[in-house]
């Protein structure tokens, strides 16, 4: 099979369902995996069509091959994981993926779902779509961030579509909608510098029309927190509300003072003077990656060509063996880090999201949404709209109450969730889908 026909778009479907050539100096260009073959020919796109994962057995023969001939440093000069991720986790985690690991398995739990794509403005939007069983159920549509994809919110599906076979109740059920951001896993690559967060926002609204909701909410986390977020201040006719991981509720006069590295000002509350030192911590130490990608994503070039330097990338969060990489460190080594459970997260989730990277060749793409995103996910969001905001226990920094009544005008459900962390839906998915489930009960009819 041809390189150029890895993935393949099945026909025109229902809008609703029930669950290479040569480069410079001879180099091999790596084709974006959004090179596909259409079966049929699409006369209108804004047409919801079928999609299917299928990729060659010589693009995962690449893949493996790449791994192995990986050329590593030395090791790191510390016994942690201060300097970066360490030399014998990641050597570990590549001898796994070249030769224990399992790509076709991840496809068939992707090509088992009702899956779809559709063009907006112009380029492809890649989404899940399960509709729950019961009548009533609130259309939901999930954002995942960076570095996720929609390979994180997968074990959401059931407990938020079904929840009386996870301790909900009928009336509690969801029709569920995972898109891929633009740039990341299956949806199109932005082409020009006009295609940020604000853009997507304004598409998943679409979106939702297109597949005949007209009324729903939202939800999500890290940089799919701020689409929700910039969905709920465009305020669209239909969006009921929205539920974010992540409240961007930072007041100014505290934004200020984190910019000029002070310390905590007089007259915090105990939450307030631990949220304002995570995000000190955050800001300057543990940042730097989501830097580099804000102002110079172009760059890093190895990520389009090493599997392991991809991987290194996506693993590492700034925070050594803490949060919010811990739970996936812990997935990795097999066994609890510091004390951070894995949780439900295991080593093949971790690699089934850093090979959809990989194959989809979005290493690049998907940094350069943070080029593309002009707004803060952490100061104040000034939203009207009914908004429901999860306080993860092992999330980057935990909003204040206060905080967050003063960003989020009409503030519907506010909680400390009992477990789970930046990456809370592959974690903790029963924790995180109760909390979703119970944050946006005030909005049903």
């Amino acid at each position: 099979m041809s390189r150029f026909s890895r993935l393949h778009f099945l026909g025109t479907a229902a809008t609703t369902v029930v669950a290479g050539p040569l480069g410079l100096s001879g180099f091999v260009e790596r084709p974006s995996a959004m090179t596909g073959t259409v079966a049929q020919t699409v006369s209108d796109p804004t047409s919801i069509r079928s999609f299917q994962v299928n990729f060659s057995d010589a693009d995962l023969d690449d893949l493996r091959k790449r791994i192995k001939a990986t050329r590593w440093p030395e090791r790191e000069t510390v016994n942690d994981g201060s300097q970066g991720v360490p030399l014998e986790m990641l050597q570990g985690l590549a001898a796994y993926w070249a030769t224990g690991y399992d790509w076709r398995k991840c496809e068939a739990k992707l090509n088992a779902l009702p899956m779809f794509t559709t063009t907006i403005d112009g380029l492809d939007i890649q989404f899940i779509h399960v509709k729950s069983k019961h009548a009533n159920a609130l259309p939901l549509i999930v954002t995942h961030g960076w570095p996720g994809s929609i390979i994180e919110q997968l074990k959401i599906i059931e407990p938020l579509t079904n929840p009386t076979a996870h301790g909900g109740s009928a009336s509690d059920a969801f029709h569920i909608v995972i898109p891929s951001i633009p740039g990341y896993g299956f949806s199109g690559k932005p082409t020009s510098p006009d295609w940020g967060t604000d853009t997507t926002a304004r598409a998943w609204a679409v979106l939702m029309q297109r597949l005949g909701y007209t009324d729903y909410v939202a939800q999500g986390g890290d940089l799919g927190s701020v689409v929700t977020t910039l969905m709920a201040k465009q305020a669209p006719p239909g969006l009921l509300g929205i539920n974010t991981s992540l409240p961007a509720t930072v007041p100014p006069a505290i934004a200020k003072s984190l910019t000029c590295g002070d310390p905590p000002p007089a007259g915090l509350s105990p939450d307030e003077k631990q949220a304002y030192e995570q995000l000190q911590l955050l800001y300057g130490k543990q940042f730097a990656y989501a830097a580099f990608m804000h102002t110079r994503p172009q760059t890093l070039y190895g990520l389009a060509d090493s599997p392991v330097g991809l991987a290194g990338w996506l693993l590492d969060h700034g925070d050594g063996w803490g949060q919010p990489a811990a739970a996936v460190v812990s997935a990795v080594a097999g066994h609890t880090v510091d004390g951070h459970t894995a949780g439900a997260l295991t080593r093949d989730d971790v690699l089934d999201n850093i090979t959809l990277y990989w194959l989809t060749n979005t290493g690049v793409s998907a940094a350069r949404s943070y080029w593309l995103n002009k707004t803060s996910p952490f100061n104040a969001a000034n939203v009207s709209l009914p908004t429901a905001a999860i306080v993860f226990p092992g999330e980057i920094y935990l909003a204040p109450r206060s905080w967050t009544e003063l960003a989020f005008h009409k503030l519907i459900y506010y909680n400390r969730a009992s477990a789970g962390g930046h990456f809370a839906a592959w974690e903790q998915p029963q924790v995180f889908s109760e909390e979703v489930r119970a944050g946006f009960r005030p909005l049903r009819k």
